[in-house]
Parts: C-alpha cells; structure tokens; sequence
C-alpha cells in the first residue's frame, strides 16, 4: 500500500476531482428511485406527470454524463501511474549498483518493468473506487432505512454474511497474484537466458529439456493464475448470489407487509429499486478490492525494485594532485560476502598516466574483481583507491567514469546502429573521428560494404563476434580518456587484426594509461610492465622477460600457452 500510495501522491488533485465526480454520479443515481416513487405516488392524485418524469430524466442524464467523465478521468489516472511505476523502476536499475542487478536473471527485471506495474492500472483507481462505493453503499442503505427498517434489518443481515465469506476469500487472491507474478518472472529469466545461448541448446540437441523446464515455468505461472481466478470467482458469485437472495427475501417480506397494510406499495418499489441498486456498489467494491489485491500484489514486487542499494558517494571538493599517477591502489581487500574468502587481498598498485600494465594470472585470481573496483562497480571492504591523487570516496561514480573507457571480455554491443554504438560513450565525436577509428579497427570496408553504413541496425547487420568485439573496442578508441582498461579485447579477431589493434593500443599507451586483463599472453609480451595476481594477491611485478626468469607461476602460463621464449644462443654473454 505505501508503493501504492507513493504513486498515487502526484495526481492527488485528479483523484479528489474523480472521487467528487463519483459522489455526484452516485448521489444523481441514489435519487433515481425516490423520483420513481413520486412519480408512482402521482398516479393516485390526478396531478401532472411532466414535472417527476423530467426529474427523472435529468437524474439519469447527470449520472450518465458525470459517469463518463469520471470513467475516462480514472482511465487516464491509470495510464499514467503505469508509466510512473515503469520510469521509476527503470531509473532504479540505472541507479542501482551493478551487483544487485547482475545476481537477478535479466527476463526477471524485464518482468518488474513490463507485467508487474500493469497490475497497477485497476489498482490506482480502486481506492477512488472504494471509498465512491463505501459511499454509496451506506447512502444506500440510510435510504432504504427511511423507507422501511425492518426490510432494511433483512437486507443488512445478508450483507454481513457476504461479507464475512468475502473477508476469508480475498487475502488468498493476493497471494496467488503474488506467486503468479514471480513465476513469471522466473519465466522470463529462463527464456531469455535459454533465447541468447540457444546455438548452445541447438547443439547440444537439448531443445526438447530446455522447452520442458521453460513450459513448467509457464504452467506453474498458469496455476497460480488460475487459482486467483477461482478466488475471484468465488467472491463475485457470494457477492451476488448475497444480494440476489436478499432481493428476493425482500421482496417476500415487503409483500407481506404491503398486504397487511404496513407498507406502501411505491415504498415497496423504491425499496425493492434500491435493493437492485445496492448490486452497484457491493459489485464496485467486490471489484475494487480484487484490483486492490493484485495492485498490492505487483507493488510487493516493484517494492523488491526500490530496495535496490543505490550506488552513492559522497563528494568533495579537489583537484588533480599534480605528477600522481592515475591510479593508486592502496592495500585493498574486497569480499563479495562477509565470511567469503577475499577476492582481492591487501593489493597494493600504481598505475603510471602513461604507458601499457598488463595484469594476468589464472582464473580466480582476481582479475576481473580488480576492474569491478578501478569503474566502480564494487566498493572495497578496507583499504583506498585514487583517481590522479582523489579518493574514489570523494568523486562521483561519473567523475571516476569519465577518466575511464572500458571494454569488456564479451564486447557487447547496444541496442540501435554501428553509429549508434560507436558514439555510445562519447556523443559529440565528428564524423573525422568516427572515421578515423573505424580504420583503425579494420572495419572501415565492412561498414562501407553494409548497405545504411553506419546507420545500419546492429540487429539486421551480419557481423562476426570479431567484428562486433572491434565495434566494442572503436566504441573506446573514439574518445580519449586517461585510461583505457581492455578485458581480453582482441579474444576474437583473427591475427593480422590482433596485430593493428596492438599498434592502436600502443599508440594509446604513449599518451595515456593502458590496462590490459590478458587470458592470452600474447597480447601483452610488449607491455612496459605486467602484474601477476594469484589467489587475490600481488604476487610479482615485471617485465615479460624479468618475470620468465623470476616467477614459477608467470613461466607455467607462458609454458601453457606455448608462447615461444628466446633462449640465448650457447656461449652468449
């Protein structure tokens, strides 16, 4: 309710407005049968019936007009909460930090962006709902007081009965709405994991094991839903089956009573009229409460969306120390649970403003945990790191970022076109240095072969996971920041374009601070220094050649890889 009340709060003048529409539709609507009884009793004297009739019909025209205007009112108030429940959640996972989002399927968040606030649509406007029909309910029934108590202690002693069932049955419709929508959810994690890695399933020959866990998910998703659609049949049929019962018990006991002469036959229609009416509020309320349970239900969901952890800083005025490097690493230990072993262990670093570090190791050891902490992704438990002699604690995720280009191990590419893509970090780049990198990359006749060139969408080009790994590499080579972290960037080109993109790299080096994550030593024979972690630890520092010579762990990978190393020929000094 307060996710829902928080969304609410915005249109709280659209809602009083549609809440005072409803009152006058209702009060124009609860006048109806006393004019039908005027007009009635106006038969037995002989006077005109001009004047009820058209009381009449001007009652129905105010209900039906005011009506409208409330109905589209409230549709619109729905649409619009939809949409400020989707832009807030989207705008939390951009705020959110990268773990929260990473360790969640990414069908799973889609879901809390599309499905769950859907559920909000009834949702936002049953509250305006409720409190119309709680309204006209008990209008209603002081109204048939005043015609006759003892057919009004009838009509109350068959609303508390459908009311009780109804108590017992609406707290389940929730819960199943709530255990529908995660399946769902965990419905669209599965498929979009199942969907990006299906050359794997179709190779695998696993389509038939793939499709059954993902149909169980659907059907799971389906039973839920299905048992929230009995719940609420269930509460319609007690709801009107109640009032229904009571009508006839009401009209049993008012003939009775009419016959014997203790009631008016017009105030037995009017009542008999109000007690029909009475289905509008009590169905308005059977309906509103079940939007109600299923808005609760999504905002339950969207509630886990708002518990995110935000990333946040705390920045502080400063400036460049000057002559510092550009990045400091200063005895850092990183865990990614409190009693896990650390992924990095009191790791003491410089990185110099120019020149080529090349970080290796074998798996685990840390490597891709030391970039989370150099863009921030990750916050360390101990220890300090700096941005040209700044704290990371007083700057912003973005003022670290923008010192900062990356490109990942996978090199994915954004939705849209190679420009697109290639402009994704730095938006003002001119068509000369669009150019210019292309050529760099090789991919300058691929693009002139496409046929939108650069303003071809990526989903309908046909390009290779090398040629879509040196889009991701351009996407960084464009701008000129001061430095440029590469996890593996080269994994998937072929040799010759290795070989151009060593040269950009060490073009880029001379200017700038180049860290490389090599998997294949190859790339980083030439670097002016390689660092060796080892189980979250510094274990040496060097050069290719110093490192063969020092370090057992640095010569088995090299030995792994079958890199050839120089050996001096016999008698050399």
């Amino acid at each position: 309710m307060q996710i829902l009340l928080r969304l609410l709060r915005p249109h709280l003048r659209v809602l009083i407005l549609g809440l005072v529409l409803g009152l006058v539709s209702n009060a124009a609507n609860l006048a109806a049968p006393l004019a039908t009884k005027r007009i009635i009793d106006t038969l037995g004297t002989g006077d005109a019936l001009a004047g009820p009739i058209s009381l009449l019909l001007v009652l129905v025209v105010i209900g039906s007009v005011i009506g409208l205007w409330q109905w589209i009112l409230m549709g619109t108030l729905a649409e619009q909460v939809v949409l400020d429940a989707r832009l807030s959640v989207i705008q939390r996972y951009f705020r959110a930090r990268l773990a929260e989002l990473t360790g969640r399927p990414t069908g799973e968040l889609v879901t809390r962006v599309t499905a769950d606030p859907g559920l909000l649509h009834q949702a936002s406007s049953s509250i305006v709902g409720l409190i119309n029909a709680s309204l006209a309910f008990l209008a209603t029934l002081v109204l048939m007081g005043t015609l006759d108590v003892v057919l009004l202690l009838c009509t109350l002693a068959a609303v508390v009965i459908v009311g009780a069932v109804m108590a017992l049955l609406l707290p389940s419709i929730s819960k199943s709405q709530k255990a529908a929508q995660d399946a769902v959810g965990e419905l669209g994690g599965e498929l979009e994991g199942t969907l990006r890695a299906m050359r794997t399933v179709k190779a695998s020959r696993a389509e038939e094991r793939q499709s059954g866990r993902i149909e169980a998910d659907a059907r799971r998703a389906a039973m839920y839903n299905v048992r929230a659609a009995r719940r609420a049949a269930w509460v319609w049929t007690v709801s009107w089956s109640g009032v229904s019962l009571a009508v006839i018990a009401v009209l049993g006991v008012g003939a009775w009573r009419a016959d014997a002469g203790l009631l008016e036959v017009s105030s037995l229609i009017a009542f008999l009229l109000y007690a029909f009416q009475l289905m509008g509020p009590i169905g308005e309320l059977t309906q509103n409460v079940t939007a109600l349970q299923s808005g609760i239900a999504a905002a339950r969901r969207i509630s886990e969306v708002y518990a995110m952890t935000e990333e946040t800083s705390d920045p502080r005025p400063g400036a460049r120390v000057p002559d510092a490097p550009v990045l400091t690493i200063d005895d850092v230990t990183l865990r990614y649970a409190e009693d896990a072993r650390p992924a990095l262990d009191g790791v003491t670093l410089t990185i110099p403003s120019r020149g080529h570090t090349a970080i290796v190791g074998p798996s685990g050891a840390g490597k891709t945990s030391l970039f989370s902490l150099l863009l921030r992704f990750l916050d360390p438990q101990s220890g300090e790191i700096r941005l040209q002699g700044r704290p990371y604690g007083s700057l912003t995720h973005s003022e670290i970022r923008a010192e900062l280009a990356y490109v990942e191990q996978e090199a994915p590419v954004v939705p849209g076109t190679i420009r697109d893509n290639l402009l994704f970090s730095y938006p003002d780049a001119t068509e000369e240095e669009v150019r210019s990198v292309l050529e760099r990359v090789h991919l300058t006749d691929k693009v002139a072969s496409l046929p939108q060139g650069l303003d071809t969408p990526l989903s309908g080009a046909e390009l290779s996971g090398g040629e879509r790994q040196r889009i991701a590499l351009a996407r960084a080579l464009v701008r000129t920041p001061a430095v440029l972290l590469l996890d593996e960037a080269t994994a998937q080109v072929d040799a010759l374009t290795e070989a151009a993109l060593q040269d950009s790299v060490r073009e880029r080096a001379q200017s700038a601070a180049v860290v490389t994550i090599a998997h294949r030593l190859s790339t980083v024979i030439e670097a002016d220094r390689i660092i060796v972690l080892d189980n979250g630890r510094v274990r040496a520092v060097g050069t290719h050649d110093s490192l063969l010579e020092s370090d057992d762990l640095y010569r088995g990978l090299v030995e792994a890889l079958r890199i050839a190393v120089p050996v001096a020929p016999a008698g050399a000094v």
